[in-house]
Formats: structure tokens, sequence, C-alpha cells
């Protein structure tokens, strides 16, 4: 028998040639191509943030402000064991397949269809470690056929991802000295990007680059000014310029070898400048009195050269850091429109409590106003977005006494806004900001370097500035620095943010409530109970023509460990590790 002119076997060898190969690729490995159309493919979530600027935006309408309260469950999966508390996560999705971190350093591997683990992977974590904030992990990195994630005694792991077999592992810093890694390493032009953790203890921060198939070493970026950057060529150290290009110059004496300023929540890349933007942590130690001058390169936003992580610019947000306000928290690229010119502009809400607005080419100063409804620690900003400080909210030098002067500061250490992740909406145009209120008693003590020991030099106790609540998530018009609406919360809001086409936002609480709201109007829209609180930040994501949310339960991270009477008002929240996965019902979706 012949069918156009071919015999049937023919035609049947080609068609099983034809699924195999389609197959194949299907279960192929992510690619840069991948990471590139991260923000316009709604079938897979590739990077953290969603697409490689970080807005945590998806274009997806299926699920929308007529349909959401039918948003129901489809599956949940426990991370297992006696290890439940503090998922920070984001997960990831590629071809069905969910890959996800949880505390102690573990990795996952999940049908997203069912939430059937595939695999699991446990870092066999030394007994030494020394996290800031608890045993959290905040996500993978996919490249080819490798999970890569991060560890708390601060090594590099790499995973193949249909078994979760180890491929590689590198160690990128001492924990013995303090080091960890919590933050989801990056991707950008084809390399791994990770920072590291450890700003209590003295170390000093640093950005690197990898080779993603083997760990290999392509540069390193010291972030504290004076220590040099390097490059590894034939694998021999090249000297690639002093970071801020002279030893100590905004450090007195030898303070700089120990300064701090890491960059423990990672990065994101802007293919529009090919610039990676970090965030820098505290100076080291806390007491800013034994430090005097600007302290480069903490508590500041960083622009690197992702060839070889040369600086190409900075933006300090707190200069000459005395609260442990850090400069970590992500800068988002965005573009809006100022009298039909289109302005390339990066925006980052800060622990100090002023949300900035940037230009992502050159770093300069657009414009900056206040998040949070109280500020004490400065009276302002000047015309360059530096603070005009209020030296009678600096907490005093111990000199020849056990502690100096206290001083009640607002914000509190843990920030205006701390580690969990803002959203920009492409359709409205407002960021979706989750904010504390709380303030501080803050005092310095004397303190001395020594490796693997906190390193702070201050003592601190947080207190609520309201009785009803503490968390506010807010949408901010970055133009004009206006509140489009807020939402109170009686516990701190500490989970990530998502915005989507269908105008949503969802975020979750540490009461352990994911909840879904007007984008325009605020209006509380859904919500259901995890089990446990919500410190992650949600996804979105299209499979078999419906659209799916998911999110990680399991409350931790640093306001229990660090609130003070804070911790008061969320003592008898339960820990848990659980993924939550949810959609519609299909003969309830109404379609736009």
């Amino acid at each position: 028998m012949k069918h156009n002119g071919l015999t049937q076997p023919f035609v049947r060898t080609a068609l099983f040639a034809a699924v195999a190969l389609a197959s194949l690729s299907a279960l192929a490995g992510v690619t840069d191509e991948d990471i590139s159309a991260s923000g316009k493919r709604n079938d897979q979530i590739v990077v953290n943030g969603l697409n490689q600027q970080g807005q945590r935006y998806s274009t997806l309408d299926t699920l929308n402000t007529d349909n959401v309260k039918e948003l129901r469950p489809v599956w949940a999966l426990s991370f297992g064991g006696e290890k439940q508390r503090g998922q920070q996560a984001q997960p990831l999705i590629k071809d069905g397949v969910m890959y996800v971190t949880a505390s102690y350093s573990r990795v996952f591997a999940a049908d997203a269809r069912t939430g059937k683990k595939l695999w699991q992977y446990d870092a066999r974590l030394p007994d030494g470690i020394m996290p800031c904030c608890d045993v959290i992990n905040r996500g993978v990195a996919l490249h080819g056929d490798l999970v890569i994630f991060g560890t708390l005694d601060a090594k590099l792991v790499a995973l193949n991802k249909d078994t979760g077999k180890v491929v590689w592992k590198k160690t990128v810093a001492d924990y013995k000295a303090g080091y960890s890694i919590s933050a989801a390493p990056l991707i950008a032009k084809g390399l791994l990007i990770t920072g590291v953790a450890g700003g209590e203890f003295g170390v000093v921060g640093k950005i690197e680059a990898y080779d993603p198939s083997n760990g290999e070493l392509v540069w390193t970026r010291p972030t504290v000014e004076g220590h040099m950057g390097y490059v590894y060529k034939d694998g021999k150290a090249v000297e690639n310029g002093i970071s801020g290009g002279a030893p100590g110059k905004t450090w007195p004496g030898d303070l700089w070898k120990t300064g701090g300023a890491a960059p423990w929540l990672g990065g994101f890349y802007d293919p529009t400048t090919d610039s990676l933007f970090f965030g820098t942590g505290n100076p080291a130690p806390w007491n800013s009195h034994l430090r005097p001058g600007d302290n480069l390169y903490s508590s500041s936003r960083l622009a690197l050269d992702p060839k070889d992580g040369s600086i190409k610019w900075h933006f300090q947000t707190t200069p000459h850091d005395g609260w442990d306000y850090d400069g970590v928290n992500e800068l988002v690229s965005f573009d809006y429109q100022d009298g039909g010119k289109t302005i390339k502009a990066a925006a980052t809400a800060d622990r100090n409590g002023f949300f900035y607005v940037l230009d992502r080419t050159n770093g300069k100063f657009i414009r900056g106003f206040p998040f949070v409804d109280k500020i004490t620690w400065a009276k302002g900003l000047d015309k360059n977005g530096r603070p005009i400080y209020d030296d009678a909210h600096r907490p005093g030098a111990p000199g020849d006494v056990k502690k100096g002067s206290s001083v009640f500061v607002v914000p509190s250490f843990l920030g205006g806004k701390n580690w969990m992740p803002m959203a920009y909406s492409q359709d409205t145009g407002l960021f979706y900001v989750p904010s504390n209120e709380w303030g501080m008693d803050m005092w310095n003590e004397g303190v001395a370097y020594k490796k693997g020991a906190a390193y702070l030099g201050a003592g601190f106790t947080i207190k609520p500035l309201n009785e009803d609540y503490i968390g506010v998530l807010r949408a901010i018009d970055p133009k004009t620095g206006k509140e489009a609406w807020r939402y109170k919360n009686y516990a701190p809001l500490w989970g990530g943010v998502l915005a989507t086409k269908g105008n949503l936002v969802f975020t979750g609480n540490p009461e352990g409530f994911l909840m879904a709201f007007d984008a325009k109007t605020g209006e509380k829209l859904y919500e259901f109970n995890t089990g446990s609180g919500v410190i992650a930040s949600p996804i979105t994501w299209e499979m078999d023509g419906e659209q799916y949310v998911t999110v990680l339960s399991g409350w931790g991270g640093a306001v229990p460990l660090w609130g003070g009477e804070v911790a008061k008002r969320i003592k008898d929240l339960d820990q848990g590790g659980m993924i939550w996965t949810f959609k519609l019902p299909k003969d309830l979706v109404a379609k736009r």
C-alpha cells in the first residue's frame, strides 16, 4: 500500500520518529533563549521574579476579578520530616515539572499536574552554620539539564533535573566565618550569578559568576570598597580593578577588611542596559560611630557588567548606615512615559522607608518619597537622593560606658520593606509593595571583630506602631509617589507579591491566608487558609489551557527570631511546610 508515493512502513517509522523528537524537545533543558523569553511565555516559569527584570507580573487573564472567588486547591505537597519552618521560595516550572527549595537547603521536584514528588535532595549541612535569619532558601535557577541552588553552608549545588543527583558542587565561601547563601541564583548571559549572606558576622560581601555547566569561577566582584576584583582565565586569577578605586577611601583604618555589605538577596538582569542589578547589605559593625564615612558599597544598589563584574554605577540609599537598613531590596526595571519620552527607570522600596526611582542607564536619582507612614531617622532626601539625617535619631556612641544612649527610631531595622519582593503591573503602572509599620529602641555597644562571631555592636527592641495592624500592602504610583490603595494586616507582612493581567494582586500573610485583591481598587476578592504562615512569593502559569496559582506555606523567617515585642503578636502561629496549587474548575472559567 502506498500513500502520497510512500510505503506505509516508511510513514509509520517517520511518524514514530517525529513523535520521539517532539517528546525529546518537550523534555529539553532550559536554554538562554527560554530565559530571555521568560516574560513572554506563560507555559513555564524559568526565572526568579517571573521575568528577568523581576517585575513579578503575568500576562495571564483567564483568572480575573470576575471569577477568582472560585479559585480552588487542586493539590498540596508536604515537605515532610521535622523541618517545617521558614518556607520562602518561589517555585519554577518547566515541562510540567515544578522545582522548588525548602528550608534547610532542600530541593524538591514535583509533577505540576498532580503534586506527586518526583525526587528530593537534602544538602548535608554541618553543625556550625550561622544563618542570620532562619534556615530559609528562596529558590533555584534552571539552566540546561541542571537545577542549581545555594546552601546555608555557602555552597552552590547543581542537580540533574530528572534525577536530583549531584552533577557538581562548589564552595563559594567559608561558612565558619559566617558566610551562607539563601537567595535564588541568577542566570544571565549564560553565566550563573550569586551573592552571599553574612553581614552580621563581618564578612566581605561579593558577587560572583560561574560557568553553570561545571561550576568553574568566571569572575568575582567584592562589594566593599578597597578589595580587588578578579576575572579567571585558564584557571588563573587576573586582577580586574579595586572596588571603589582605592582601599579604605570611605572607611577608617582597616574596617573595610571586615566591612559586610553582603548582597544576600541576589539580583536581576536588565537586558535593555546589559546590567546586573544587585543590592548590598549593612556595613559591619552596626555601631556606626566605629566607622565614620559613607562606607561604600554598603547599603547600596549596584549595576554590574555581566561580562566581568565591573561596577558601572552605584546608588547608596543609606550612607553611613547606623540602623541596619541595608540596601538589598530588589531593584525592578520598568519604563514609563514623561512628556512623550520613554524613561528607562528602576524602582526600589528600601528598608529605610523611602521609595526610590532611578535612571537605570546611569543610576541617577529621579525621585524619592516615603512609602511608610512615619520616618524619624531622616528628615527627607536632597536633590540627589541623599538622606538628610536627623542626628537625634542616631544611636549614641558608647564611649567609656557599656552602651550608648538609646533612641526610638522608625522604621525598625527589619524595615519599611524587607526581603519580600514587590510586584509591578504593566497594566496599572503601579507597584504593589508589602510593607510594615514598626519602630525600635536602639543603642550602640562596643565590639571587636572575631571570625565567626556576631559583629553588631548594637542592641534593639522592635515595637509595633499601631494596635490593630503592622503589615500594609500598598499600591504606589512611582511617577507621583501617591498611594492608590492599602490593605492593613494585623501581623507583619513577610511574603512576596504577584500581579496579573486579570487585574489581580496576590500575596499571603503570616496568619496563613493566600489572598487576592483587585489591582485597581484594593478590594479583597479571595482568601484561602493554607494552615501556616505564607512568607513566600506566589506564581501563576498556564498548563493544558488552564491557569494555575502556586504558593508555599510555612511560617518562619526573621520576624519570630528578631521581632522583640512584635514577636509576641505572632507567637501562636503554627509552622509548616507545604506547596499549595490552585486553579479554576473548567466549567467556571469566565472568558473576557
